[in-house]
Order: structure tokens, then C-alpha cells, then sequence
């Protein structure tokens, strides 16, 4: 599917996935059903909806602001562009640490300083994204600092997703539709429940997916953590993640938990 939606009809699907009301939705999100039904009949979300209907629901804000085709307030966009440069190894090199050394990173990750944001953050675009699913799903990579080349390295080490750069770019402008076998790899990187993301973007999943792997789940968490680092930390965070690599020479190995 490359057709959007409507972030009314995805929140309705959802709705039924989860088999929740809307009066408990409402109630969950601190709202009236009034302004829950109005958007589900289409009217545009408030931010502030938003922010209410994401802590409801256990997502992030962000990747609701960018169902709705809302534009991403600044202050939950990732610290710096720059760092786009060293997310992926990040993840790549932590990935093929044990669990326990997993654990280790994302606590010294959660410990380093916060830093002032000097910038408003933009996202590279090598080509235009639509407001189609596909284009939603590489803005949410975009927001958690994954660039074409970023996704593409990520998701070939941590699913069985292995495509060029480029075809990401043909997805986000929707020239390429979203299967159900991607639709599984994406969620389990951008830490969204596989029959969720289904929902939310239009896609039937032919079978039942299996539970993403211990690697995804912390890749999704590590990916998430590093967003508020700036250049240099996300760089020293990257250097330490190799270093602490008993095999760091031997490069990555493609599809890690599959292997």
C-alpha cells in the first residue's frame, strides 16, 4: 500500500487491533470522546491531543506527529543532524556484543550530560517523502537519526532486511510498496509492535509475526537513547561500542539474530 490513510482511520485501526473504546481511550488519554471522535472522523490533531493520545497509548510522540503529517516540534527531534554519521554503528557494533554488554552501553549512554541544542534539526532528504505509509515509516528512521545509508546498514544487521540506500528513498517516496515481511523488520528496529505498525499503516500481515529478537529489542532501545547525543558523543559512544567487541575486525555479520 501507498496510499495515505488518514491518521483518523489509522488511530480506528488500532483502536480495533487493540480492542479498546473510545470512551477508554479517552478516559486513558485524559480527553473527551468528543474530541477523540472528532479525529477519528478526520479532524486534524492538536499537539497537544497528541502528546495526550501518545502517553495513552505507549508511543512515542514523535511517530504520532508523523502519522498525523504534523510538522515534528523541534524539541523531539534528535540533538544533532551530524550525529547521523555514527548512530548506525552504534547500534551495528552493540549488536553483536551480548546481552550484558548491551545493558552496559545504553546505561552509559543514559548517563552522558544532556547538551544545549544550538539548531533547529533537519532531516536529510535526497528526495521527496509522501504522506503515504512508506513515507511515514523513513520519517520515523529520519527522527531517530537514520539517513538512506543509516537504515540501510542498520536493518541488514539486525533483520533480514537486506536492500540498498536508495530503495529507501523509493519507499518514502512511495514507489515501492510496503510488504509484510518489511513492515515486520521496520517495527522491530523502530520498537513498535509488528501487528501494531500493520495497523497503523494499512498492511495485512500474511502470517503471524514472531516476537523481534533480544538483538532488535535493544538495537530499538539504543537507537531511541542515542537521538538526544550530539556529534561527539554519538562518535566516543561508537568508539567504545568497537572497543568493547572482542571480534571488532571482523566486521558485521548480516542478519545477526538469524545467524
Amino acid at each position: 500500500m501507498t496510499g495515505h490513510l488518514g491518521f483518523g482511520a489509522m488511530l480506528a485501526r488500532l483502536l480495533d487491533h487493540r480492542k479498546l473504546t473510545v470512551q477508554e481511550l479517552a478516559d486513558r488519554a485524559g480527553l473527551g470522546t468528543v474530541e477523540v471522535r472528532a479525529v477519528l472522523a478526520g479532524k486534524t490533531p492538536s499537539e497537544g491531543l497528541l502528546r495526550c493520545l501518545a502517553t495513552a497509548l505507549g508511543f512515542h510522540a514523535v511517530d504520532l506527529f508523523i502519522l498525523a503529517g504534523l510538522e515534528v516540534p523541534n524539541e523531539m527531534a534528535p540533538l544533532h543532524t551530524a550525529a547521523s554519521r555514527w548512530v548506525p554503528y552504534v547500534v551495528m557494533d552493540a549488536v553483536h556484543l551480548p546481552a550484558a554488554g548491551r545493558r552496559e552501553l545504553l546505561k552509559l549512554i543514559r548517563a552522558l550530560p544532556q547538551e544545549a541544542r544550538h539548531s533547529r534539526f533537519v532531516p536529510k532528504r535526497l528526495a521527496p517523502l509522501t504522506g503515504g505509509p512508506g513515507g511515514a515509516v523513513v520519517r520515523m528512521f529520519q527522527y531517530r537519526n537514520l539517513d538512506w545509508m543509516g537504515i540501510a546498514k542498520t536493518l541488514a544487521v539486525v533483520t533480514p532486511t537486506y536492500l540498498s540506500a536508495a530503495t529507501y528513498g523509493v519507499i518514502g517516496a512511495g514507489r515501492k510498496e510496503l510488504t509484510p515481511h518489511l513492515v515486520t523488520d521496520f517495527a522491530a528496529l523502530l520498537g513498535i509492535d509488528a501487528d501494531e505498525l500493520a495497523a497503523l499503516t494499512g498492511i495485512v500481515l500474511s502470517d503471524v509475526p514472531r516476537p523481534p529478537s533480544s538483538e532488535a529489542v535493544d538495537a530499538a532501545a539504543l537507537l531511541w537513547e542515542v537521538r538526544r547525543l550530539s556529534a561527539t558523543q554519538a562518535q566516543h559512544i561508537s568508539e567504545l561500542a568497537r572497543t568493547m567487541r572482542e571480534n571488532s575486525r571482523d566486521g558485521y555479520l548480516i542478519n545477526l539474530p538469524g545467524t
